[in-house]
């Protein structure tokens, strides 16, 4: 097996194959039937000359030992060949198993900034797409490298042991045919690199289109989406046909110069070759035929081996990235749930400007503290440091007075619960929806009971399997507010010291609002409870609650305390209560 000539892809190459090695077994099975499979083609040249000989008379028994012979050179290729191709179908497939669970695994412990820098759609396309390019390299490819070159090395034996001085001016145009095959790589490995690319944007767009359904068909986007996802294909569509066109030019120029090659030796053959016969004359250029269908195999290998190695350097950039920052050994079954904020700046990877400026904020066990302001201060990314799904620049943030990351990151989650504003649902039963990961063990009564607390229980019940009943994608057979109480009831199952409420109630009509209000008013009591609140009527009763604008903290201080500040919160109080009394009256 030949390796690539780029030293990036010949690295790639290596690792790649690396893979193999805990399937060594089958793959060297795989090799022993291809070397049957070779065997049998210098087996057919020299059947050609038992039965030219005995057509021009030879031993009498050769009527009976050549048609054995074809039956066996016939079995013994057929053995070889499903020998060959079983075994490496079960080395690449496994391989392919590996390399798509292993991405898939990466992804669960990757950092926030590694998913808010990359598209959804082009990870997705990494996982389905890429890791079956990467089975061209591994079965198509190597498959054919290892059954064609077998042949070709054994045909060629068989011509250096008939007439080695003849043979020289067939391997003379090798030279030749190697440098076509690494131009024509060359190009392969930067269409293959555009390919992937545009099955990345088709991915995305289709990911985009069916999530964003109604929103496309309520606001007339059908025009756009059709033209949007048009231009994505026909991109796609004409970087596949430059492959295909530069691999359809390659392998008739390849047989054309072995042609020109096998002409010369059948000149020379005719005019000087000194054989035994007419049997040895037929049988050296039957084996010289054989080549140019093993050329014509192995010109395509480079290119898709190439192929395979441009999906497998995107996998293993992925598998390379490094994961969350996990160092911390303090490990605690429940802590109290005191928060210390201390000095905290924050910015996103590759940006200057912070989104968080000089954060000082204690909460004690058992408060409330809601933190409001308008839409971009910050609010949202605040509290996604609790949990560290993004790590802080400066400063330092303590529970229990313990540094965020001296906590195991285990640890550390299981202490909070969390409510986003855009809730994940998945197309499972509601039972797996609110008993999700750590929660699968909880018992049918503990799910009961907090989708009775949620306010969830009631339209459960009447759903048509109960706790059964499959929702579907993101929960898309139930309404928002029913799905916000699922996420609700999955927090309150965790029974957790801290919990996060980021706009938790936010796709609830007024009348599931007040429900779930009373419902959480029971839950946080004991609780550490952070609720990143827009409706300021939420968090009247707050024990704290902190103003935020543009990144910092402005204002800290009670509801009826900062209303009589008149400052920001209480403009922005203003304005809420301006803009509810047309609804009033």
């Amino acid at each position: 097996m030949t390796a690539p000539e780029q030293p990036g892809k010949r690295a790639t190459y290596y690792r790649l194959l690396r893979y193999i090695l805990p399937h060594l077994g089958f793959f060297l099975l795989s090799v022993f039937g291809f070397a049957l499979v070779a065997a049998s083609q210098a087996g057919l040249a020299e059947l050609m000359k038992q039965i030219v000989n005995a057509i021009e008379g030879g031993d009498p028994s050769s009527r009976y030992f050549t048609p054995l012979l074809l039956v066996l050179i016939f079995f013994g290729r057929g053995v070889g060949m499903f020998i060959g191709g079983y075994s490496m179908a079960r080395v690449a497939h496994n391989i392919v198993l590996t390399l798509r669970c292993q991405l898939f695994d990466r992804l669960t412990v990757l950092p926030g900034r590694y998913f808010d820098a990359n598209d959804s759609g082009h990870l997705i396309s990494r996982i389905t797409y890429n890791t079956a390019q990467v089975t061209t390299a591994v079965t198509d490819a190597l498959k054919v490298l290892i059954r064609e070159g077998l042949i070709l090395i054994s045909l060629l034996i068989y011509l250096l042991w008939s007439d080695w001085k003849l043979t020289l001016v067939l391997l003379a145009v090798c030279p030749v045919i190697a440098a076509i095959v690494v131009l024509v790589g060359k190009r392969f490995s930067r269409l293959s690199g555009r390919i992937q690319v545009t099955m990345g944007d088709i991915t995305q767009i289709s990911s985009e289109m069916i999530g964003g359904n109604r929103v496309m068909r309520s606001f007339g986007g059908e025009q756009y989406e059709k033209e949007r996802f048009f231009r994505a294909s026909k991109n796609h569509c004409r970087q596949y046909i430059k492959l295909q066109a530069t691999s359809s030019v390659v392998t008739p120029m390849l047989q054309w110069i072995v042609s020109i090659a096998m002409a010369v030796m059948l000149f020379v053959g005719l005019t000087f070759m000194q054989t035994g016969g007419t049997g040895e004359f037929m049988a050296y250029f039957t084996a010289a035929a054989l080549i140019p269908n093993a050329l014509k195999q192995l010109s395509g290998v480079y290119a898709k081996t190439l192929k395979g190695l441009v999906a497998a350097e995107s996998i293993f950039l992925q598998l390379d990235e490094e994961a969350e920052e996990d160092s911390g050994t303090h490990e605690v079954d429940r802590v109290a749930g005191r928060i210390d904020i201390s000095g905290v700046n924050f910015a996103y990877q590759g940006e200057e400007v912070a989104i968080l400026s000089d954060i000082n904020l204690s909460v004690e066990p058992g408060q409330t503290v809601a933190l409001v302001g308008a839409s971009g201060s910050g609010k949202s990314t605040l509290v996604s440091l609790i949990p560290r799904f993004y790590d802080y620049s400066e400063g330092s943030i303590k529970i229990d007075g313990v540094e965020l990351r001296a906590f195991t990151l285990q640890s550390l989650r299981r202490q909070i619960a969390l409510v986003n504003q855009n809730v994940t649902l998945f197309n499972a039963t509601v039972l797996d929806n609110i008993a999700y990961g750590d929660l699968s063990g909880a018992g049918r009564d503990s799910v009961i009971d907090a989708a009775r607390a949620a306010q969830a229980l009631e339209f459960i019940e009447q759903l048509p399997a109960g706790l059964e009943t499959v929702i579907g994608e993101e929960g898309e057979r139930l309404s928002g507010g029913q799905r916000q109480r699922l996420a609700i009831a999955r927090a309150l199952l965790k029974d957790a010291p801290i919990l996060i409420l980021d706009e938790a109630t936010s796709a609830l009509d007024t009348e599931s609002e007040r429900k779930i209000q009373q419902a959480l008013e029971e839950v946080m009591r004991g609780r550490t409870t952070l609720v990143v609140a827009h409706r300021l009527s939420t968090i009247e009763n707050a024990d704290k609650i902190v103003v935020m604008d543009a990144g910092r903290i402005v204002e800290t201080g009670s509801h009826s305390e900062l209303l009589a500040r008149r400052g920001h919160y209480a403009r922005l109080h203003a304005m809420q209560f301006q803009d509810a009394q047309p609804e009033q009256s």
